[in-house]
């Protein structure tokens, strides 16, 4: 009888040992998982910092950068540089809205002569609905096509996310012109964005001419933008352009309170290249084509205006200065004086800065035949 309780007890010695070889097993093959988790906890201890699951990837598909920990400083920075530096290489998210025959497939987009890419948010519905009837309705002028089209990723999680995507397919199954990938639309993503529309116009809209690239909340006089490209001797669109509001001489923005706020984490030079203001700007599609090539080996920058200008300047290529883009607002220096008056506005290029009924009021006035400017109006000529 004691034989057989030995026996027993030697089996079950047996299975414990196993049970343990088999948890061992699992654990070293999860290894650096449990390696990583460990890290940023110790982290967030020591820095009072949110717990690991807080920080959420941009797309399901995109994984974080673990090496972003071993950053000198890392764990000092606010949260959503943080997150910056750890999805700053992914650039492929999936494609939730798509207009592909926006410029007539491929081999027709040369006939679109003015590609308008508006930047926009999946909240701004209102925003969106005012350009459509105003500057950027899609139009024939002058011989020449205006296209439209927006650009955006997506805003809130859970119930408020879906409707948000409903709202922006509604939208899109009505006027074909938005284009939405799967990735968080926020401030520090707007140079994410920029290189997936330049890759999707690299498929889709290969030959168009021109483009401007801007915000929703800008006031243009896209009339005037076909007349000065018009004007450009010797460039269909397959030459050098890019004109806009000129900012140089400028470096990162170290305070920490400043919506521009890079730190040295993300960018050890403490200048700039010569770049134009990301509230709007023109450009041909060849440099649009040229800044998607040189950006493949140029890591992301949140500040988008200033990657185009990086992108430039590897191609070596510069922007220039237009007197009519405005994107830092209108300046005019009487009290006395209406700053909304059409007539400072029938000249320019565009505005930075408006609210959607302005942007409605605005259209309509500056193309009332009978304005009458006198000298106001030459002061915003080129």
């Amino acid at each position: 009888m004691r034989r057989k309780n030995l026996q027993m007890i030697a089996l079950l010695l047996t299975g414990v040992v196993c049970l343990v070889i088999i948890m061992n097993k699992n654990d070293f093959e999860h290894d650096v998982t449990l390696k990583s988790k460990d890290v940023y906890e110790m982290l967030r201890q020591q820095n009072n910092l949110p717990s690991f699951e807080t920080f959420q990837p941009l797309s399901s598909h995109c994984h974080r950068n673990m090496s972003a920990y071993n950053v000198t400083g890392f764990s000092t920075l606010p949260n959503h540089i943080q997150d910056f530096l750890l999805y700053r290489h992914c650039r492929s998210f999936p494609m939730l809205l798509d207009v592909p025959n926006k410029c007539g497939g491929p081999q027709n987009s040369a006939d679109v002569f003015l590609l308008l890419v508006i930047k926009s948010s999946p909240e701004n519905y209102d925003r969106r609905e005012v350009l459509r009837k105003t500057w950027a309705k899609e139009r024939l002028h002058k011989g020449v096509w205006i296209r439209r089209i927006f650009i955006t990723g997506t805003s809130k999680t859970g119930f408020e996310k879906r409707r948000l995507n409903k709202l922006l397919k509604l939208e899109n199954s009505e006027n074909q012109d938005i284009l939405q990938w799967d990735f968080n639309d926020s401030f520090f993503n707007l140079t994410l964005k920029q290189i997936l529309f330049l890759e999707w116009m690299e498929r889709w809209c290969p030959h168009v001419r021109f483009l401007l690239s801007g915000d929703d909340d800008i006031f243009a006089n896209t009339f005037n933008m076909v007349e000065y490209v018009q004007g450009q001797k010797g460039n269909d669109g397959s030459k050098h352009l890019f004109t806009g509001h000129l900012i140089q001489n400028v470096g990162p923005i170290r305070q920490r309170s400043s919506k521009y706020f890079v730190p040295v984490q993300v960018q050890e030079s403490e200048s700039y290249p010569p770049y134009c203001g990301g509230g709007g700007f023109l450009l041909s599609g060849f440099t649009a084509k040229t800044i998607y090539k040189m950006s493949h080996s140029i890591a992301l920058l949140p500040i988008d205006d200033v990657y185009m200008g990086m992108c430039l300047e590897k191609a070596g290529l510069k922007p220039t200065s237009h007197f009519g883009v405005r994107t830092a607002g209108l300046h005019v220096p009487s009290e006395n004086v209406d700053k909304f008056h059409p007539c400072f506005y029938r000249e320019i290029i565009l505005v930075h800065r408006f609210l959607p009924h302005m942007i409605f009021v605005m259209w309509n006035e500056i193309q009332n035949p009978h304005l009458q400017c006198g000298r106001t109006n030459s002061t915003f000529k080129n």
